[in-house]
């Protein structure tokens, strides 16, 4: 609904910061109860989602014609698109992609398709992920016949099921629209809102439980919005510190980032990816000299504007120096469902560096709201003190937005994200450079166990904790590091305790040269010839997402013993997730979600 200012519940964080996340397998009960979960409170922004249901069974033909969408048409700039879809154009253009050899799919040939509705994974197009057919949602159905359908024993009617373009659990919208500039969400917004609709919002589609996809809603999809990121640099004017902010909020973004001891800037449109916003920074560093560094998610077809609103791990991206994806917000622009467009970001804040974090602590959060909305031409638009009557905490609105999930609160059509400075990257392969031994493979488990210890204990090693943080790692063998570390001398070291020393075993980590960093090499090794000069996504586009869940393990019980951690190793011997420590826990601006 539109009550945006209603109680939002804050919970007391916790002292225990936890090191590292362990991606678990989960079984396909909760899987199954998660994404039943996750599909009935998809993102209705606007509208009683009850209206919508029983609109579609309604006997006028087409999806709410009955309604007057010429008048929404009416109000749409020239480069909108508003579009009716159907399951022939998701058969038609997101389908083949699936049937490719999996090296050459891609998210980004998905995410261009002309109707909008393509998602990475293609069972994301039915309820829960599921083809079988049901009339309601699947919950009269088990677990474990999901798990048999969809992963043990697939029947031989999956294909008869994915061909059925009347199959009651295809989870598609059916009309599209592509906003161009923000005024064209405005009156998508309004329309909604007038007309008991419910609202969908597509950034990148990059999500797991399909949150972007669902019947019997208006699709904004968000692909085709300004692209701010390859012109959004800004270097902030130390000159200014001590201004005070304009009632515009104009000068707040700089203003924050000085407090911050930062200079630097990006603006980023509603549907950028990382992949553009990556290439805007490269682009700028090379016409520069590095000097820009931004924290993001490791695949390229990952958008900030769902990554960041859940938090966002950058375990390639220097999180355990700079902090987590919300940390990096500085000022933010939505379409809210009342249908005002606001910009809002900290105004005041205050020293926090006694208690031990590096960012200040946020006091105040103020807003203001577009006094144009209709305006098509963005240097005329007018921002102003918003009416009282729209009544909005944006302190409660700010907490919530950054970490509360996307697509819930409005719609995000830019960002003011932080820049850091630029820092020497490094990147180290283990057993893949020239190409895997068996003598390397052999020592897996001890590389596991040393890069636990570099990362979540690195006193055992003889490393400074400032080596440790200024490295990260996904769950897999990569390491990813920026500025000053010592990997190579400290895998040496243990390999020397361990009684392994052998130059052959200490060739087994290999240490990328000459690469400016983690996109560029991302770049560099993107073998897909369909999406030359891109940063490649991961995974690839499948039928189903892996079943998986996070398990956050806390860096005390970690420096209880060196026995828990080898316990940890006992249990998940690649798949820690190294993102947690240092900014992850002391770089937060203490008022997010």
């Amino acid at each position: 609904g539109t009550d945006l200012h209603g109680p939002i519940i804050k919970q007391k964080n916790s002292n225990r910061s936890p090191a590292i996340i362990i991606h678990n397998k989960l079984t396909m009960a909760s899987f199954a109860d998660a994404a039943r979960f996750l599909l009935l409170t998809a993102v209705g922004i606007a509208g009683n989602p009850s209206t919508a249901d029983a609109a579609s069974a309604s006997p006028v033909s087409g999806w709410r014609s009955d309604l007057d969408w010429a008048a929404l048409n009416s109000k749409l700039s020239s480069s909108a698109s508003l579009i009716d879809t159907s399951y022939d154009d998701y058969a038609g253009e997101c389908l083949p992609e699936f049937s490719l050899p999996i090296q050459s799919r891609t998210n980004h040939a998905l995410i261009d398709q002309p109707s909008g509705m393509c998602l990475p994974h293609l069972y994301l197009g039915w309820e829960m992920s599921w083809p079988r057919p049901s009339e309601n949602g699947h919950l009269n159905q088990t677990a474990d016949q999901a798990l048999q359908d969809l992963l043990i024993n697939p029947p031989t009617d999956v294909e008869s099921w994915l061909a059925d373009p009347t199959n009651p659990s295809l989870n598609l919208p059916s009309k599209v629209l592509f906003p161009s500039i923000a005024s064209d969400v405005v009156a998508a917004v309004n329309f909604a809102k007038e007309n008991g609709l419910e609202i969908s919002v597509k950034n990148s589609g990059h999500s797991y439980q399909g949150a972007s996809s669902k019947k019997n809603t208006l699709l904004l999809n968000m692909n085709r919005y300004t692209h701010y990121a390859p012109t959004g640099i800004t270097d902030c004017d130390a000159s200014i510190l001590g201004s005070t902010v304009t009632e515009d909020l104009s000068n707040q973004p700089c203003l924050l980032s000085l407090a911050k001891n930062k200079s630097s800037l990006i603006r980023v449109g509603g549907g950028e990816n990382f992949d553009k916003v990556y290439r805007a920074v490269i682009a700028a560093n090379e016409e520069e000299g590095y000097k820009y560094h931004v924290v993001g998610g490791a695949a390229g077809t990952v958008s900030p504007m769902g990554w960041t609103w859940q938090g966002g791990l950058p375990g390639t991206m220097a999180g355990r120096l700079f902090g987590f994806g919300v940390d990096q917000v500085v000022q933010l622009e939505m379409v809210l469902p009342n249908g005002a467009h606001v910009k809002f970001g900290p105004t005041e804040w205050e020293d926090a560096s006694a208690e031990g974090f590096t960012v200040p602590r946020t006091k105040v959060v103020s807003g203001v709201c577009r006094s144009n909305p209709d305006e098509h031409d963005e240097e005329k638009w007018i921002w102003e003190r918003c009416p009282e009557d729209f009544d909005i905490d944006f302190n409660d609105l700010y907490f919530a937005v950054r970490g509360g999930g996307g697509g819930t609160w409005g719609v995000v059509t830019s960002v003011f994200l932080q820049l850091h400075d630029y820092l020497p990257f490094s990147a180290y392969f283990f057993n893949m450079f020239p190409s895997p031994t068996e003598e390397c493979s052999a020592i897996a488990p001890q590389f596991a166990e040393f890069k636990a210890k570099y990362m979540s204990a690195p006193s055992l090693l003889n490393v400074t904790k400032e080596h440790s943080l200024a490295c990260g790692s996904p769950p897999i063998l990569d390491i990813y590091c920026y500025g000053e570390e010592d990997v190579m001398q400290a895998w040496a070291r243990f390999l020397d305790l361990n009684n392994l020393a052998d130059p052959a075993k200490v060739a087994c980590l290999f240490n990328m040269p000459g690469v400016p960093g983690d996109a560029e090499l991302a770049i560099l090794g993107n073998k897909n010839d369909r999406i030359p000069g891109k940063v490649p996504d991961s995974p690839a586009p499948s039928p189903i997402g892996n079943p998986l869940a996070g398990v956050l393990v806390p860096q005390s019980w970690l420096d209880e013993s060196e026995e828990n951690i080898k316990t940890v190793l006992e249990n998940e011997l690649n798949t820690l997730y190294y993102a947690f420590g240092g900014a992850a826990a002391i770089g937060s601006d203490q008022a997010n979600s």
